[in-house]
């Protein structure tokens, strides 16, 4: 497990990543960070809300299409319920709000 501020800072640089994609990849989707929350919103207003939950060292995705945990496992961070990819989901549920394929690319400590 990692010690509070490593999860912190892992998940500043993993917000930061975010950001720096979605503003390179040239999607419909504007990302807004405020403390330990993400929002990134589509042009047609659907938002993807990524967030930080400090005391389970949790990331956690809430979208149109539902609410996602991630803990780390094995070095890598799944989704406590199926076991799905943070990034993968993420990119899946992008691609849904703005209706393009949208392909972050994963920090390389991840």
């Amino acid at each position: 497990m990692m010690t509070e501020s490593e999860f912190l800072q892992f998940s500043d640089d993993l917000f930061a990543r975010i950001e720096d994609e979605i503003d390179a990849g040239g999607w419909d989707l504007d990302c807004q960070s405020g403390g330990n929350v993400l929002t990134i919103e589509a042009d047609s207003g659907e938002q993807v809300i990524v967030n930080r939950h400090t005391p389970n060292q949790e990331l956690w995705i809430a979208a149109k299409s539902g609410g996602f945990h991630f803990g780390r496992q094995n070095g890598q961070w799944l989704a406590t319920r199926d076991g799905s990819e943070f990034i993968a989901v993420l990119n899946q549920v992008l691609s849904t709000a703005c209706g393009e394929t949208v392909v972050i690319k994963p920090l390389a400590a991840e």
